[in-house]
C-alpha cells in the first residue's frame, strides 16, 4: 500500500503535464491509498502560508455578495491536497527521482507536439493568406493543454529543472546526452510560445541559476540573449519588440493595465475581503468598477480575471490574502536559500532541488505579475510539487552521496 501510494502521487504529479483530469483522478486514489496505508501524514512547513491564504478565501466568500457563484474556488481547493499526498507519500530523494525523470521526458514530448502545432499553424497561415504573427497571436501552440498560458507555464518549470540539474546534481557523463536535448528542445517550445511573461519569468529563474552556479555566465546572460533574437524567427521578434512598442489590438498590454486598474478600483471599494470569488467573472461586476477616464469599447482581451496574481487576489479576496499568498512565496526562497547556505561545497541532489525551487518560487512571482498563473489548476498542481520537492531535499540532511547518486539510476 506504501508503495502504491508512491506511485499514484508520482503518476498524479506527472500526468498533469498531460490531462488534469488523469491528474486528479490519481490523486483521488493517491489519497484513499495513503489514509489506509499507514504513513505518517505531513504537509510541508512552507504550506503554512497557502493554507492561511486558503482561509482568507473562505472568509471572503462568506462575505461574498453571492457565495453561491464563488463555490468553484472550494472545489478548486482539491488541488492542494498535493501537498499532503506527495509530501507523504515521496518520503526520500531517491523516491522523487522518478517524478524528476517523468518530467523531463513528458515535458519533451509535450514540446515537441508544441513543435506540431507550430508548424502546422504556418501552413494554416500561408493557405489564409495572412501574416503569421497576427493569425498565430491569438491562438498559439498550447501542447496538451488548452491554452498557450498553461503550456508554456509548465515548460518553465521543466526548463528550470534541467537547467538546475545540469548545473548542481552531481555529474554523470552518461546523463547529459538525455538531459540536453530535452532542455534545448523545452527551451526552444518556450521561445515559440510567444509568452511574454514566462519569457520574462525564464529569464529571472534563469539568472537566478546561473548567478548561484557562476557569476560571470550570469552577467553574460543578458548577451546571449540579444544574440539569441538576431537569429530568432520574426514572429518571436516581433512579439519580443511588443513588449515596449505592442500594436494596439494585437498585443495584449493595453488590455492589462485597464485589468490592473480596473482592479485597482475594487481594492479601494473592498480592501478587506475584496469583491468576492469569482466575482471579477461576471461581465456586470467588471464594467461596474471600470475608471470613468477609460475609453469604450474596451481594448480587445480577456477580462474574466486581472492578469496579474498580486492585482486579482487582493481585488477578489482582500489585501490580506494578496499578502498571505507573497508571504508563503517569499517564505519559501528564504526557507530553501537558508538551506543551501548550510551545505557542503559542491555539487549535490540536494542542492539541485534546492536551486530548482528557489528559480521555480521566483519565476513564478515574476510571471504572477503579468498573469495569474497560480489560478490555473495544471501550473498550480506543479508549483506546488515543486514546493514539495524543496522540502524534502530541505529535511534530507544525511544522504550517502555515493549509493545516493547511483540510485537516481538504478
Amino acid at each position: 500500500m506504501r508503495r502504491l501510494s508512491l506511485w499514484l502521487a508520482v503518476g498524479s504529479a506527472a500526468s498533469i503535464l498531460v490531462s488534469i483530469a488523469i491528474s486528479q483522478i490519481l490523486l483521488a486514489l493517491a489519497l484513499s491509498v495513503l489514509l489506509l496505508s499507514g504513513l505518517p501524514l505531513r504537509w510541508p512547513k512552507t504550506s503554512a502560508g497557502l493554507g492561511l491564504f486558503l482561509l482568507w478565501t473562505l472568509l471572503s466568500l462568506a462575505f461574498s455578495p453571492d457565495p453561491g457563484h464563488g463555490t468553484a474556488q472550494i472545489r478548486k481547493m482539491f488541488v492542494f491536497l498535493i501537498l499532503l499526498v506527495f509530501y507523504s507519500s515521496v518520503r526520500s530523494l531517491a523516491d522523487a527521482r522518478w517524478l524528476v525523470y517523468a518530467w523531463a521526458g513528458l515535458g519533451a514530448v509535450t514540446a515537441g507536439r508544441g513543435f506540431y502545432q507550430y508548424i502546422r499553424d504556418i501552413t494554416l497561415a500561408r493557405e489564409a493568406n495572412m501574416d503569421f504573427y497576427h493569425y498565430y497571436i491569438s491562438g498559439r501552440i498550447s501542447g496538451f493543454m488548452s491554452h498557450w498560458m498553461t503550456f508554456s507555464g509548465q515548460q518553465l518549470f521543466i526548463l528550470l529543472l534541467v537547467g538546475a540539474w545540469l548545473l548542481f546534481a552531481p555529474p554523470r557523463r552518461e546523463c547529459w546526452w538525455l538531459w540536453l536535448p530535452c532542455g534545448a528542445v523545452v527551451g526552444l517550445a518556450l521561445v515559440l510560445s510567444d509568452t511574454r511573461s514566462v519569457w520574462l519569468a525564464t529569464l529571472a529563474g534563469g539568472f537566478y541559476l546561473l548567478w548561484r552556479w557562476n557569476v560571470k555566465a550570469a552577467l553574460a546572460m543578458p548577451v546571449l540573449v540579444a544574440l539569441g533574437l538576431l537569429f530568432a524567427p520574426s514572429a518571436v521578434k516581433q512579439r519580443a519588440v511588443s513588449i515596449v512598442k505592442p500594436e494596439k489590438e494585437t498585443d495584449s498590454n493595453a488590455h492589462r493595465i485597464t485589468a490592473w486598474r480596473t482592479g485597482l478600483q475594487m481594492i479601494k471599494a473592498h480592501p478587506v475581503f475584496g469583491v468576492g470569488p469569482e466575482e471579477i467573472a461576471k461581465p456586470e461586476v467588471f464594467d461596474s468598477y471600470v475608471p470613468v477616464d477609460i475609453q469604450r469599447p474596451l481594448p480587445t482581451g480577456f477580462y474574466g480575471h486581472l492578469h496579474s496574481i498580486y492585482v486579482h487576489y487582493a481585488a477578489e479576496r482582500g489585501i490580506p490574502a494578496a499578502l498571505l499568498l507573497t508571504g508563503a512565496l517569499l517564505y519559501a526562497i528564504w526557507r530553501f536559500h537558508a538551506a543551501i547556505l548550510k551545505l557542503p561545497a559542491g555539487r549535490s541532489y540536494q542542492r539541485f532541488l534546492l536551486e530548482f525551487s528557489v528559480a521555480s518560487v521566483i519565476a513564478v512571482m515574476v510571471s504572477g505579475v503579468f498573469e495569474l498563473n497560480l489560478g490555473d489548476s495544471e501550473v498550480l498542481t506543479m508549483f506546488l510539487v515543486v514546493l514539495c520537492l524543496g522540502e524534502l531535499a530541505l529535511t534530507s540532511t544525511s544522504v550517502n552521496e555515493t549509493k545516493f547518486g547511483s540510485s537516481w539510476l538504478s
